[in-house]
């Protein structure tokens, strides 16, 4: 389908959901499991979305090129493990994944004794990796502020390399929450590491990762947009149970429940996850995105349609991922009069609205290839009918969003 049109909610609801399965946990998993040399069996809970599907299909596969699509985690997880297990192979992807830098890692595992060679522009994919003869060195030095997922591919593949690996990071720190996921996760398949927060240096000895049975939480990037739409929905008795979340999560993005208690949404964790229910929203909001990154697209959306005053910090990566959401959001804001204001150069943002959200009786989003647009914007059918482009680009972390969506609300597909 090319067009959902997603029509105003007319009624209070009370909904369970049984939101999709971490994708990053998922794909952490399967790439330790697969260290592990052990089969998917062990997996429990695995996510069903695009991204998650597209590294169990590479892990698998024995061709030399492996097409990671859009998928930024899988194309910088595969390229240190395939690294690792010196395999011949080359990565590529989408046209936009192909603009998305990957020179960082490609740098520290040249450092490490990898040949690794760029076939377009250097510093981006495509790329060739070539083998992987010796450990050259047992450390290495990369910046914290980029993106967390060049950490994370390092950290797993420590533990197999035969010196080890310190891992000394730079500047400040981004997502710490899952570069903490992926040493957790190393911990559960049996593999002890040293993390110094104040001197930012991360250590893994040699060592051998476990067969374990391992089970996936379901995704709070996924609850985000339920969140959204309990804070924007007119109806006092609305909530939702979403099914699945744990309390003492692993996932940066739990931060969702502490962001939306200043919008709106009372979080209460239930024996089998979290019920959603209505309080009164602040009217102003300051957030530090730094350690959660994909909320931001929901907050802003959820800000702007509340006419909530927020400034927000720690976006500067969303410029880099699958479109320059910064950009995006800047775009599909404004058609409902709302708009995300630059006040320091990639430092700091204002989201502001403009118009009464009465005045606008429905909206077209565009979606830009990008999942998180899709359901970020989503939520405005609380308040009006909205049109959503391209709708299938979800499968890449939530397949069965429509499904789920269409429990409280009718569309029209076209």
């Amino acid at each position: 389908m090319d067009k959902i049109l997603l029509r105003k909610s007319t009624n209070p609801f009370d909904v369970k959901i049984a939101l999709a399965s971490s994708k990053s946990e998922s794909n952490r998993a399967l790439i330790i499991n697969a260290l592990a040399k052990d089969t998917t069996e062990n997996l429990q809970n695995l996510s069903t979305a695009r991204d998650t599907q597209t590294m169990i299909r590479l892990l698998q596969s024995t061709d030399q090129t492996a097409n990671v699509i859009d998928a930024g985690t899988t194309m910088r997880f595969l390229t240190a493990y395939f690294t690792a297990t010196n395999q011949n192979k080359i990565m590529t992807g989408t046209p936009r994944m192909c603009e998305r830098p990957i020179g960082i890692l490609v740098d520290a595992l040249r450092t490490l004794g990898a040949e690794i060679e760029y076939l377009n522009k250097e510093g981006y994919p495509p790329l060739h990796i070539k083998g992987f003869a010796e450990q050259k060195s047992d450390e290495v030095t990369i910046r914290g502020d980029v993106s967390s997922q060049y950490i994370s591919a390092l950290l797993m593949i420590a533990p197999t390399l035969p010196q080890g690996l310190t891992i000394n990071l730079t500047g400040d720190l981004g997502s710490i929450p899952y570069i903490k996921m992926t040493l957790e996760q190393m911990k559960a398949f049996g593999v002890n590491y040293e993390a110094n927060w104040e001197t930012k240096t991360l250590k893994v000895l040699p060592d051998s990762y476990q067969s374990t049975t391992y089970k996936v939480e379901s995704d709070w990037s996924g609850a985000s947009y339920w969140y959204s739409i309990v804070a924007l929905s007119t109806f006092e008795n609305t909530q939702v149970e979403l099914l699945g979340l744990k309390e003492n999560s692993l996932q940066g993005d739990s931060d969702i429940v502490n962001i939306m208690s200043h919008l709106g949404v009372k979080s209460t964790f239930t024996a089998d996850g979290v019920l959603l229910t209505k309080i009164p929203a602040e009217t102003t909001l300051n957030w530090d995105f730094t350690n959660c990154p994909d909320l931001a697209q929901t907050v802003a959306v959820t800000c702007a349609a509340k006419g909530i005053e927020a400034t927000f910090t720690g976006i500067e990566s969303l410029k880099i991922k699958e479109t320059d959401r910064v950009l995006a959001l800047q775009n599909e804001l404004k058609k409902f009069g709302g708009d995300l204001v630059e006040v320091e150069k990639n430092i700091s943002y204002k989201v502001v609205t403009n118009q009464p959200i009465a005045n606008s009786s429905k909206v077209t989003i565009a979606t830009y290839d990008d999942h998180r647009m899709a359901m970020a914007f989503a939520p405005l059918a609380m308040l009006m009918d909205v049109t959503i482009e391209e709708p299938n680009v979800v499968v890449k972390s939530y397949p069965s969003f429509w499904t789920d969506l269409q429990k409280i609300i009718s569309f029209d597909n076209f």
